[in-house]
């Protein structure tokens, strides 16, 4: 029965030591979002020293989480670690520029601190673009679980290689899907339900663009479904509710969909 045990063990856990680490990384990715943004949890440090050390923490995790991603003991985890907050750290930059276009767009708000602390477009841009860095520094299946942790809270699914300009603003959110080879401009607005996906999947598609390209100014209207990689949507397009759009449209376009509604009394 040990022999069996064993056996077991090595076939199923043996190549999914990253696996362990899920819990991890979304108790990494909470406590990092509080340290960049208190008000997304409510929890503001009380001094310099304090944020220092829940900072000090924070690295901990993220070097165990790093354990967990890379079988190579040449590499310097502490270097690495050090080098994706710096890059992240500038990353909060755009987060704060993505805030005050939220504020801009929405005639909901006029508050940041409610941006930060309820909008979850806000939420899944910030895990996205954590996750993005990640990716770039060859920390794929970690990016990938950053972004899932986000899809599971939001319903917003970001692929971490997507590239997506600044500043961004999600309304609502539910449903969204953004590929992975997808390129999204800068002052984009995306509603619920908008999809930005491939015409064909097939595993021979690998590398390959296979997601659209939303230039600069482009509003994406709730339900609207746009497919292909050389589908390219012209700066300051506005593309209506439930369009199915598989081919590009020029600069300053407008598509909608057109449907029927009868009314009987």
């Amino acid at each position: 029965m040990i022999d069996q045990i064993k056996s077991l063990y090595l076939r199923k856990y043996s190549n999914q030591k990253a696996h362990i680490c899920l819990p991890g990384i979304r108790q990494w990715l909470d406590d990092f979002l509080v340290i960049v943004f208190p008000a997304m949890g409510q929890n503001f440090f009380d001094s310099a020293e304090s944020l220092h050390e829940a900072l000090n923490e924070n690295k901990g995790r993220l070097i165990k989480i790093l354990e967990c991603q890379s079988d190579d003991s040449r590499v310097s985890l502490d270097s690495i670690a050090e080098q994706i907050y710096d890059e992240i750290f500038r990353v909060e930059e755009l987060l704060n520029i993505d805030v005050d276009y939220f504020i801009k767009s929405d005639p909901a708000t006029s508050d940041a601190n409610e941006v930060i602390s309820s909008y979850p477009g806000f939420y899944a841009i910030a895990c996205y673009r954590i996750a993005h860095v990640i990716v770039k520094m060859g920390y794929p299946l970690f990016a990938r679980m950053i972004t899932e942790t986000a899809h599971q809270k939001t319903g917003i699914d970001i692929h971490p290689k997507a590239v997506i300009g600044s500043p961004i603003f999600i309304d609502h959110g539910t449903g969204i899907v953004i590929g992975e080879t997808s390129i999204i401009g800068n002052r984009v607005s995306i509603y619920q339900g908008v999809t930005l996906g491939s015409l064909k999947v097939h595993k021979s598609l690998k590398g390959v663009k296979r997601h659209p390209t939303v230039e600069d100014d482009c509003i994406l209207y709730a339900n609207a479904t746009i497919l292909g990689g050389e589908t390219v949507v012209g700066k300051g397009s506005v593309i209506g509710g439930n369009v199915w759009l598989a081919k590009s449209v020029p600069e300053e376009s407008s598509v909608f969909n057109e449907s029927k509604i009868k009314i009987k009394s």
